[in-house]
């Protein structure tokens, strides 16, 4: 009888490398109030969002998603990565995917690489999956890369959408780690929902039910704090809280079902980014890196949420980032 040898496993995964990238265009909520004929108050009471980034009309999501990942690359050895996951779903083509475009772009060696659609909970199940790969020795180190053009399939005219969406990307590296620094994933989906959100190949065009993704999405808490159930770590224990930016209002809904504390971070880059999908998880942890400390053993909470209708997040902790 033969034998399958398997590749050497390793104790757990860990974030050793993390960088972001915003499109230079500015749009603002006044500007996107005059193309709606609303008054730009209405935008951001009802989102919080008062400036978002939009990538010019040449530049793709593979651009966005390769100046991300150089950002993250800069931090870590030449021969780190031998895996490209790309979390999008904007592509602009079908095929091939956007990961193997970044991976040729980086001049990575014969990386494996694929893309991951699970919307805006698409960061999320990409660290799931890579956490995965290296535990089961079938990955070194893997380029993850959340990243979306949502502004080339909207409809600027149509207010659930047009007010909310935005462009950008952020990366991180996953790397083996004797201490893991990626908790255990809860995800899951509502497919029987799935058509509160949506892209149709007939069209092209993004639209969702604004008022029914806003009752399921603030309605997450649950959710939320059953992923800490399952890392052991009381919220309150917390160092950061990295939900979704989906809007302001959701975002606070979350938080304060969690009940944290004064002291624990909450991010809310939508105010200044707009909700750019898979990207607004690991845009919104590499701005965090950068401006606020947390202490290796600290946990963070990440968690996405979106189209399909799907959820999933983990507790990372930050041990070993290369914060230089």
């Amino acid at each position: 009888m033969a034998t399958i040898a398997l590749s050497p496993a390793a104790p757990g995964a860990r974030i050793v490398s993390l960088g972001h990238f915003l499109p230079a265009t500015v749009l603002t909520s006044e500007e996107v109030a005059s193309r709606l004929t609303v008054d730009a108050e209405w935008i951001v009471s009802r989102t919080g969002i008062r400036e978002r980034r939009i990538a010019d009309k040449g530049e793709t999501v593979a651009d966005l998603a390769t100046a991300a990942a150089r950002r993250a690359l800069e931090k870590v050895p030449d021969g780190t990565v031998d895996t490209v996951l790309v979390a999008t779903s904007t592509p602009e083509s079908t095929m091939p995917s956007v990961a193997t475009r970044v991976a040729g772009r980086l001049g990575l060696p014969e990386p494996s690489a694929f893309d991951v659609n699970a919307a805006c909970a698409g960061f999320c199940y990409a660290l799931a999956t890579a956490d995965s790969l290296i535990r089961t020795g079938a990955s070194r180190g893997v380029l993850l890369v959340g990243a979306d053009k949502a502004s080339a399939f909207l409809d600027w005219a149509d207010r659930d959408t047009a007010v909310l969406f935005a462009d950008g990307a952020g990366a991180a590296v996953v790397q083996p780690a004797e201490q893991p620094g990626v908790g255990p994933v809860l995800w899951g989906s509502a497919g029987e929902r799935g058509e509160l959100i949506t892209i149709d190949a007939t069209d092209g065009v993004l639209r969702q039910n604004g008022p029914a993704v806003y009752r399921w999405a603030s309605g997450l808490g649950p959710m939320a704090r059953r992923i800490c159930d399952r890392a052991g770590i009381a919220p309150d224990q917390l160092a950061a809280f990295i939900p979704h930016q989906a809007n302001l209002r959701i975002v606070n809904a979350l938080a304060t079902h969690l009940k944290l504390r004064e002291e624990n971070y909450v991010a809310t880059d939508v105010v200044d980014t707009g909700n750019t999908m898979a990207a607004t998880i690991p845009l919104a942890l590499s701005r965090m890196s950068e401006k606020r400390s947390v202490a290796d053993d600290e946990g963070v909470l990440l968690f996405g949420f979106g189209a399909g209708l799907s959820y999933a997040g983990q507790i990372i902790t930050l041990n070993g980032l290369a914060r230089a």
